[in-house]
């Protein structure tokens, strides 16, 4: 199937005007597409995650990966339940598995994130949160901010150089199994000054390190998925691979759809792009990026996010587990679909949330700016 596709300035000149009618009245449109997207996903089960036995592997007790597509681990020494770990396959890119999106680790699950990058054949780890705000942990430090080695389980994990960028560090690690002889390299990129439950303060700081991971991942072997991680794995996780996928979208002169992509990612994971600041911020991304970085959003979005109540949902706020209660009271409702929904084969095959996946990816980079029409 031949697909239509625009130029980079054709695209913007059709974004503007979409994010211009979806901040009119108030953000009346931003509001009314973040709504519709409250219900998806609520009636997937979360069994395993649920279970006594993986309770305390969950920083949040109440953001769980849906049985359909979390990552499976390999079972230890007959234990039934060491296949677990709150993390979930999501798309945003060429397949299903594109993205690994977890929760920050804990302590005691450390040794589970090593196995699955390695188990998974992870090269690069984008971790979007700082370890700590104020007194309150939001990551466990699993890797030697300096030149070191430490040992999680059976991995020996070193690191070999850190570098740093205008908001973000680069930290070259190796990775091998004890007793074995071969070793891998992985990329972290750790993008600290992202607030949690919050958005970068301009979307050029965002912008240039996504697009940085974007250059990477379309240089290396597609050979394991990427792991995107934050504090619980939901809000700026799903915020930064939303703006990934629709990057990798118009790049290839793809139309971007945002309500397409946060409602596909959040049937592979709940409250990705949690809330309502975080939405409108990848429409603000996408315009800054779309323009090459030479022009500002249009004056509607560009104060979008500093009007809206800081007042967050403290239903998954990941401030601290009294933040977290009350997450699943909704589970029992059935999803509401959209009204929109596509409603047969071919309309599937062309829903924007399903296309992308179905193209082959393409060998050409396009860097912000340079795309002509």
């Amino acid at each position: 199937m031949r697909v239509q596709t625009f130029s980079r300035a054709q695209i913007l000149q059709e974004f503007n005007s979409h994010c211009q009618a979806l901040a009119g009245n108030d953000r009346r449109g931003f509001k009314q597409e973040f709504e519709d997207l409250s219900e998806v996903g609520k009636d997937l089960p979360t069994r395993v995650g649920e279970s006594d036995a993986n309770r305390e592997k969950n920083r949040y007790p109440h953001i769980l990966p849906y049985d359909h597509c979390r990552v499976r681990l390999s079972i230890q020494h007959s234990y039934p339940h060491s296949d677990y770990i709150n993390a979930s396959f999501v798309p945003g890119g060429g397949s299903e598995r594109d993205f690994i999106c977890t929760q920050g680790p804990l302590h005691n699950t450390t040794a589970d994130f090593w196995r699955m990058v390695w188990e998974q054949n992870v090269r690069i780890i984008v971790m979007v949160t700082a370890l700590r705000h104020k007194d309150i942990v939001l990551c466990h430090k699993y890797w030697p901010l300096e030149r070191g080695t430490v040992y999680h389980g059976l991995i020996q994990v070193t690191t070999v150089t850190r570098k740093q960028g205008p908001d973000y560090f680069i930290t070259t690690i190796n990775l091998r199994q004890r007793d074995c002889p071969t070793d891998r390299i992985i990329t972290h990129y750790s993008y600290p000054t992202w607030p949690d439950q919050g958005v970068p303060k301009e979307p050029s700081s965002l912008c240039a390190f996504t697009e940085y991971v974007r250059q990477h991942l379309e240089a290396i072997p597609r050979l394991g998925p990427a792991v995107v991680h934050c504090s619980a794995g939901v809000g700026r996780s799903g915020t930064f691979v939303t703006l990934l996928w629709l990057m990798q979208l118009c790049a290839r002169g793809i139309r971007p759809d945002i309500r397409a992509a946060v409602e596909d990612l959040r049937l592979h994971r709940m409250w990705m792009v949690q809330n309502l600041e975080q939405y409108i911020f990848v429409h603000q991304c996408l315009q800054y990026w779309l323009s090459g970085g030479t022009s500002a959003c249009s004056p509607q979005i560009q104060g979008a996010t500093s009007n809206i109540n800081h007042t967050k949902d403290r239903h998954h706020s990941s401030s601290g587990p009294r933040d977290r209660t009350g997450r699943r009271r909704h589970h029992h409702h059935r999803q509401k679909p959209p009204s929109d929904q596509p409603q047969n084969t071919m309309q599937q095959i062309l829903h924007p949330g399903n296309l992308f996946r179905r193209l082959r990816p393409s060998s050409s980079l396009f860097n912000p700016g340079s795309h002509t029409s």
